[in-house]
């Protein structure tokens, strides 16, 4: 599924699109991007349904499924997405910011004037924590096209954007959940509570809300990664015989594989540290409330 996503992606015209983006007005800009990011949070529902019907069927996993097409329709919209926020990042007319603002803005007045009880907040606050790895992606596919079109200097801007970026979604988060918390009269324990299911999960602690955990499917996400990140090591190879650039390859993958590996596993450690504090915390805190 992967690989069928990244030759898909492969077959897009990333200048393209860009050129094409980058031609409208801002107020373009934020109806794009609102209509990308409701298909991406339409495409996170579907494939965690998918991938556990998939993963709990022999047949499925056999054959190509047809939800299947719905991960790839995911990646696509992830890189159109990231086209469109690597588009406003080079703008000069202050492109960015107004499209954050208006499009953050737009996100509080959809939710905190909306009835929501506890289940429906968990859900809200998981994809939310879904939604950074997702900006993360993006902004490494506008890191990759720096690397190889941009001019001049071009590192300070673009930090000053991603901080931009990160700072704006975190604000505009904690705003939205805590008007969301005010209204519907949630206390702010919920929230630690939420913490704690997500850090047995991470340990592997069978809870009576076993449906309620955190599902991400990485695939659309990697797909975009793996799209942007060729053309940067294709550009960064030696001109070779065909035996030595084959060899390069091999060597490049190799030691992103171990690389990443790598970093996945020491993740996987601080966070399975992190969860075993937490949940130790959590239950002296219940004992001292008894």
């Amino acid at each position: 599924m992967m690989v069928c996503g990244v030759i898909l992606l492969q077959q897009i015209d990333i200048s393209l699109i860009y050129h094409m983006i980058r031609g409208q007005s801002t107020i373009k800009l934020y109806v794009i991007y609102n209509v990308l990011e409701i298909f991406d949070k339409l495409c996170q529902h579907f494939n965690g349904d998918v991938m556990r019907m998939l993963f709990h069927s022999a047949e499925g996993l056999a054959k190509f499924h047809p939800e299947m097409e719905i991960v790839l329709v995911h990646s696509c919209i992830l890189l159109v997405q990231a086209i469109t926020l690597s588009a406003c990042m080079v703008a000069h007319n202050n492109a960015l910011p107004a499209m954050l603002v208006s499009n953050n803005f737009a996100e509080i007045k959809s939710y905190v004037f909306k009835g929501y009880n506890k289940d429906n907040v968990r859900s809200l606050v998981y994809f939310d924590s879904i939604e950074r790895f997702h900006i993360s992606a993006l902004i490494l596919f506008v890191l990759a096209q720096n690397i190889l079109e941009a001019e001049g200097s071009w590192l300070g801007s673009f930090l000053i954007n991603i901080l931009l970026v990160f700072l704006c979604e975190m604000a505009i988060d904690i705003i939205k959940h805590s008007f969301i918390a005010k209204f519907n009269n949630i206390k702010p324990i919920a929230f630690s509570e939420f913490l704690e299911a997500l850090c047995k999960q991470t340990l592997n602690i069978e809870t009576e809300d076993a449906k309620k955990n955190l599902t991400f499917v990485p695939i659309a996400p990697a797909c975009v990664v793996i799209r942007v990140l060729t053309p940067v090591y294709a550009a960064n190879l030696p001109y070779n015989p065909f035996p030595w650039r084959l060899f390069w390859i091999m060597l490049f993958s190799a030691m992103t594989y171990i690389m990443l590996t790598s970093l996945k596993v020491l993740i996987g450690m601080i966070l399975q540290k992190h969860a075993t504090w937490y949940i130790n915390r959590c239950e002296r805190r219940k004992l001292h409330a008894d």
